[in-house]
């Protein structure tokens, strides 16, 4: 698999500058995505799987100490954590989490993110120009451009992606904390803070002490565009293939020769082409290669397997196994093996009797206007691992469009919002819950 570029990660995070007269929350996120933290899923067996993400998680506990959180700490896996204390009446509540992760994704590049402002005024929005192209998004390709003329979206110059998926989190977050700092007014319980690593590889928070943590409930702020909020996400597997093939020389090859890259094109094919990606949405599951690599004489492939419902899944494991028996019934024993291990699982088999969970959140966002519904992902989150780990935690829209694209951008006015949400949010936990 690709290594990311290690080549830009600021050691000098106190060089890191934003724009003069940016809002708080867009100020903050100008700030973090320039700190390079892109996961590896190479590295996967530690974590964090990049040093850029100790960087970044240096710089976070930093951030929060600077806005006075307590027990701030920044533990040797780049785990970041905090407590606000309660306002006043509400310190024997239930304390309430709020989650977002400090890595970026692998898909497109994402060393030395550049961010700039668009004022966007309608047509397409360019992000930058790159070798002689622009690099732009079309109202045909995301229709709620519409909706921000006259608005300032932040993008980047179009080499990398954005990473508002989730440094916008992270921002809106610390924008929140910031808030509820400065007017003691502001009514909340307990809030404790967690920015984890590695989550675009599929760690998830699997190292957070959800004891030590000490929240009741748990909220991400992962999601994309608002309006939408998810407590219901994919069940996820991810596939290990091996293929060994028989080698001699070609011109006396016939009868003998098995070909490994011959093999494994034949097993793709064996998998239903209508349930790739990209011929899938809303409640469609899917077969995903996502890596290759090796020769005709072995070769090794990766595979994530997702569906919402976890026995359609469990099938679509039998079905990779079934076709790898068929080869080997072909070629010979061997030939193929599959090695499968869960990820995670739909989180809505673990909502019920918390429906005040969904239901604050689909308040909040009407208090700021927006006409929110549930919208299931065609992905995970943190939330995801946290809720069958026993800390039931939906997931919040940041306001991003197109992660893990060059082309990803965020409008500033929607982060904005995004605060004000998550102000009215943590206010409903200031009140007793039924639980």
């Amino acid at each position: 698999m690709p290594q990311p570029d290690e080549s830009y990660i600021p050691q000098d995070t106190s060089a890191i500058t934003a724009p003069a007269g940016l809002p708080d929350v867009a100020e903050r996120f100008f700030r973090f995505v320039q700190v390079d933290s892109q996961s590896c899923a190479a590295n996967e067996g530690q974590t964090p799987s990049t040093p850029g993400q100790h960087v970044m998680a240096r710089y976070l506990g930093e951030e929060l100490t600077a806005l006075g959180l307590q027990d701030v700490r920044v533990d040797e896996h780049a785990y970041v954590t905090a407590t606000l204390p309660a306002s006043a009446g509400a310190e024997d509540l239930p304390a309430l989490g709020l989650c977002a992760h400090i890595d970026t994704a692998m898909d497109s590049p994402a060393s030395g993110i550049r961010p700039h402002v668009v004022h966007y005024e309608g047509g397409d929005l360019v992000a930058g120009e790159v070798d002689g192209q622009l690099v732009s998004t079309s109202p045909e390709q995301v229709p709620d451009l519409e909706r921000f003329v006259g608005q300032d979206i932040i993008c980047s110059d179009g080499r990398t992606l954005l990473s508002a998926d989730d440094k916008a989190g992270v921002a809106e977050i610390c924008s929140l904390l910031a808030r509820l700092q400065a007017d003691p007014l502001l009514a909340h319980p307990t809030l404790k803070i967690a920015f984890v690593p590695d989550e675009e590889i599929g760690h998830g928070a699997e190292l957070l002490d959800l004891e030590e943590f000490g929240a009741a409930w748990c909220y991400t702020v992962d999601g994309e565009a608002l309006g939408e909020f998810n407590y219901e996400t994919f069940s996820a597997s991810h596939a290990d293939v091996t293929v060994r093939g028989v080698m001699v020389h070609p011109g006396s090859a016939k009868n003998v020769m098995v070909n490994a890259i011959t093999v494994a094109s034949e097993l793709q094919q064996m998998l239903p082409a209508a349930e790739r990606p990209e011929h899938t949405e809303g409640r469609e599951g899917f077969y995903h290669p996502i890596s290759i690599e090796g020769t005709a004489l072995e070769l090794r492939m990766s595979y994530i397997l997702r569906d919402f419902d976890s026995q359609v899944l469990d099938g679509r494991e039998r079905t990779l196994r079934a076709a790898a028996a068929y080869l080997n019934g072909r070629y010979g024993e061997g030939t193929v093996t599959v090695d499968v291990h869960s990820e995670y699982r739909n989180m809505a088999e673990h909502f019920a009797g918390l429906d005040f969970l969904i239901d604050n959140a689909l308040e909040a966002n009407r208090e700021v206007g927006i006409d929110a519904s549930c919208v299931a992902v065609r992905g995970g989150t943190d939330g995801s691992q946290l809720t069958f780990r026993g800390l039931p935690c939906p997931n919040i829209a940041t306001g991003g469009y197109y992660a893990h694209s060059v082309r990803e951008f965020i409008p500033i006015p929607s982060m904005e919002i995004t605060v004000d949400l998550l102000e009215r949010l943590v206010a409903k936990f200031a009140a007793r819950q039924d639980a």
